[in-house]
């Protein structure tokens, strides 16, 4: 008589369990075989394409963020323009006040 094993192959990531049949030789029949095959497929692809989602997400925010960072620099360098403006009036306002007289001790 032939005793069947059967063996359990779980995918770390998508936690599906497959099984197959041996028969006593150790040969697995082609119904197994493509049992199997189809359910690695399945969990492959759908491995894949959760993959490609997750990368689809992370490019749109990588987007979005290097948007607003480009904003926030030609904010940074307006502002950083208008300082520059205000100190040269200002310095250019105190150069012409009139010398406040010493005080002589």
């Amino acid at each position: 008589m032939a005793q069947r094993t059967v063996t359990h192959y779980e995918s770390p990531s998508a936690g599906a369990v497959f099984q197959q049949a041996e028969s006593g030789a150790g040969q697995r029949s082609p119904e197994s075989l493509a049992n199997l095959l189809n359910q690695v497929l399945k969990t492959s692809t759908g491995e894949i394409d959760s993959l490609i989602s997750e990368l689809q997400i992370l490019r749109k925010k990588l987007q979005t963020d290097g948007d607003r960072i480009q904003r926030d620099i030609t904010e940074y360098a307006e502002l950083s323009q208008q300082v520059m403006q205000l100190t040269t009036i200002i310095s250019d306002s105190v150069k012409k006040l009139p010398l406040a007289p010493r005080i002589r001790q």
